[in-house]
């Protein structure tokens, strides 16, 4: 593949680039395996902060190759990565064309694609000849860009996508596509990390607000500015100014400690436990079923967390009512169902609406990775999470009116 000068996005006065918050999201996929690997990294500068990122999530057994950007000098970049010590130059090696590349698990566009469709499609295409079976292609674009390159990635996002994120906070905001072009198996599940998802907004070191709160509480403060601007004289503006804390913290999104125990499942949501019982549910194939059923009210942490690490091979919504999720009839409510591939079995996470709560997010397509304890989802306001395990391969260490913590309790071991 031959390289093309970076195209300008039109509105700027120079080249899209990437900042540290988005070559953070794109390395991510490098970042989070914890096995030897090897990464490769294209269109590469000394200052690239896609470089930096990729350099810092190196682990001793893994090797990087970087291919400079077009007007980059090879020479220039090997200065550079000797600069950065021994370790580094042990595991860093900087190739003058791609052609000299071997392939990777992990390949990276170190700068976003900003020109047409056709040159889009052209350097996915040459970037996959690089790619190991189950590898990942990480290329970013422009968000608000609706045609060219931007449209293309969309396109490919929708046919090989295992993760989308978006990224607000980059000059200009990108959106960056993880990209698989052949299956990987359930087993890599247990190699990785929880991947870095850009869409918490960090408060404090241990605290993040999911963008929805975000969204939510910049609505309210919104409705705030209305108000004042149409009644100057009222009060009422102080209704949604004063909503717009609470609503936020609905979206909380702290950080978790994942046991590091490979037998654990891990509780899919905060909350209390409803109910641990054994069922059949032909929906996800023959024999009998471990049902942890967890109650989450409009006080706990809403986002959902992988009980176990495992490849989604199907998602699907199931049509019913907005019962109290407390109550038995709540079985019958809309409900989300994500079917993990593990290696122990199917395993199926349910997240249930309520009374108040009818509005779910899921963000893990089929095909992606999930490792234990990564945040896939959240139910807007509370309501229930439930945890499918293969009966005979769990046995459940939870009770009716326990608290259990998303990502952290650990409410089954794999016997």
């Amino acid at each position: 593949m031959t390289q093309s000068p970076a195209v300008r996005v039109p509105g700027l006065s120079g080249p899209a680039r990437l900042g540290e918050r988005a070559a953070r999201t794109l390395v991510s996929e490098l970042a989070r395996r914890n096995d030897s690997k090897a990464g490769l990294v294209v269109g590469a500068t000394p200052d690239s902060a896609v470089l930096a990122a990729a350099i810092d999530a190196l682990l001793p057994g893994d090797r990087l190759t970087v291919v400079p950007a077009e007007g980059a000098t090879p020479a220039v970049l090997r200065e550079h990565v000797t600069a950065q010590g021994r370790w580094v130059a042990d595991r860093v090696r900087v190739v003058d064309t791609i052609a000299e590349a071997d392939a990777a698990e992990v390949v990276i566009a170190a700068e976003p694609f900003t020109g047409t469709a056709d040159e889009a499609r052209g350097a996915v295409d040459g970037l996959t000849k690089y790619l190991t079976d189950g590898a990942v292609l990480s290329v970013a674009a422009p968000v608000f860009r609706t045609e060219g390159a931007a449209a293309e990635l969309d396109r490919q996002g929708v046919l090989h996508g295992v993760r989308t994120d978006l990224v607000l906070r980059n000059s200009p905001p990108v959106r960056v596509h993880h990209l698989r072009f052949t299956p990987a198996g359930a087993a890599l599940a247990a190699k990785l990390a929880p991947a870095y998802r850009p869409s918490s907004v960090p408060l404090t070191r241990s605290m993040h607000i999911d963008s929805n709160g975000v969204a939510a509480a910049g609505i309210s403060l919104g409705l705030a500015a209305l108000a004042r601007a149409a009644r100057p004289k009222s009060k009422l503006w102080l209704l949604p100014a004063l909503a717009a804390a609470p609503v936020a913290a609905f979206f909380r999104d702290p950080e978790r400690d994942v046991p590091e125990d490979p037998s654990a499942v891990v509780a899919a949501a905060d909350g209390q436990v409803l109910s641990v019982q054994r069922l059949h549910d032909e929906r996800f194939g023959d024999g009998e079923w471990l049902r942890v059923a967890v109650f989450l009210s409009v006080l706990d942490v809403h986002v959902n967390r992988s009980p176990v690490a495992g490849k989604v091979v199907d998602y699907f919504v199931a049509d019913g009512g907005f019962v109290n999720a407390m109550k038995p009839d709540a079985e019958h409510n809309v409900a989300a169902y994500t079917v993990l591939d593990t290696e122990h079995g199917t395993v199926v996470v349910a997240q249930r609406t309520g009374l108040i709560a009818r509005r779910i997010v899921q963000r893990a397509p089929v095909g992606a990775l999930l490792a234990r304890g990564e945040r896939f989802g959240l139910i807007r306001f509370g309501s229930r999470t439930d945890v499918y395990l293969p009966a005979d391969a769990a046995e459940p260490l939870v009770g009716p009116g326990d608290k259990v913590v998303g990502g952290a309790t650990v409410i089954a071991r794999w016997r």
